[in-house]
């Protein structure tokens, strides 16, 4: 009579792989949405060019609005609302001293293609007082 695998050992290898399927597919829409990531902090460096432009022409950041760093709902801003072109929407987060603070959202709706399951942000903070640059992820 010849050997063979059992029922039993063919059940639970699929099991197995099953649950290493599961981990690895994981694993890879965490690597995935990392690279996603790099749209928000390429954006996020254009608004920082933005900033300090209008720090350099008003001499503070009080009051420094969306418009004032190119953020808005036309095609060439950048977009402050979910739009199918990006992953994220941006916004200026406010001031909080020395930070002024500046916002990625993922979107969870109506962005690029494939839309996050829940929203998280990529936060750009200058240190107006020694230009210093922080980037932060919050989940």
């Amino acid at each position: 009579m010849g050997r063979g695998f059992t029922l039993l050992e063919l059940i639970v290898v699929i099991v197995i792989l099953g649950i290493l399927a599961t981990l690895g597919y994981t694993q890879y829409t965490k690597v995935v949405e990392r690279g996603r990531q790099a749209e928000a902090r390429a954006i996020l460096g254009d608004i920082r060019k933005f900033a300090y432009d209008y720090w350099f022409k008003n001499g503070t950041v009080t009051g420094m609005a969306n418009a004032d760093v190119n953020i808005g709902t036309s095609a060439d801003q950048i977009p402050s609302s979910c739009r199918n072109t990006h992953y994220f929407r941006y916004q200026v987060g406010g001031y909080s001293e020395p930070y002024n603070w500046y916002d990625a959202y993922r979107c969870t709706a109506d962005g690029k293609t494939p839309n996050w399951s829940s929203q998280y942000y990529v936060s750009m903070g200058i240190d107006w007082t020694t230009g210093a640059v922080v980037l932060s992820t919050s989940y």
